[in-house]
């Protein structure tokens, strides 16, 4: 699990723009290999956004915890590793009809985006 953030850190980058946290998340992903989620007992959390079902994701697990309250306090960040990322889940969330919820942090807008954009978006910053 990666190193917790100072409160300094974590609150500048919660205070970031929506389009700023997705290319944040982006950056991260790609620096640490690994992309952060939410699951329960019953498995991952879906929630809706924008009236689509979306996986939600963040940078690190700091952010995960923070956002696990009221109905998901049973909620615990899942890691998962950046090549079954783009690999498997990517893929396997457009043939569910799935979105993505980028890195939602308090009352923010929280981008919505398609897994196509997702994967587009790392390979993309792969090749820098």
């Amino acid at each position: 699990m990666s190193q917790t953030m100072s409160s300094e850190d974590f609150e500048a980058v919660s205070r970031m723009s929506a389009d700023a946290r997705f290319d944040h998340l982006v950056g991260e992903v790609l620096t640490n290999e690994t992309v952060w989620t939410l699951r329960s007992e019953k498995g991952l959390v879906i929630m809706s956004s924008e009236g689509e079902q979306c996986l939600p994701v963040w940078p690190h697990p700091d952010f995960v915890a923070a956002w696990a309250t009221g109905d998901w306090a049973d909620c615990e960040p899942f890691e998962v590793d950046l090549s079954a990322w783009v690999e498997r889940w990517l893929p396997g969330m457009k043939e569910d009809g799935l979105s993505l919820a980028v890195f939602p942090v308090g009352d923010a807008e929280t981008p919505v985006v398609e897994p196509e954009e997702m994967k587009a978006a790392i390979q993309s910053r792969q090749q820098l």
